[in-house]
């Protein structure tokens, strides 16, 4: 039972990892970037600071639960 939640939870957030790096705006656009952008250089607003660490704490789960399968298919 505790193998399939974790399956089930490993699962869910690969496809929520998957939705989150795609639907992720990529930052460089060209030279509109230079017109439209009043801080190029300057740091990111908190929201995608929020998503890059979201993304990050996702992303480690993601390696604590491959590690864990990993052990228990070994262990067995």
């Amino acid at each position: 039972m505790f193998e399939f939640i974790l399956k089930l939870i490993w699962i869910l957030l690969s496809i929520f990892l998957i939705f989150i790096i795609f639907s992720r705006v990529p930052r460089n656009q060209g030279l509109t970037s230079f017109a439209t952008k009043s801080d190029l250089l300057g740091s990111p607003n908190s929201t995608e600071k929020f998503l890059n660490n979201f993304t990050l704490a996702l992303i480690i789960g993601y390696y604590v639960i491959a590690v864990k399968f990993n052990t228990m298919t070994t262990i067995l």
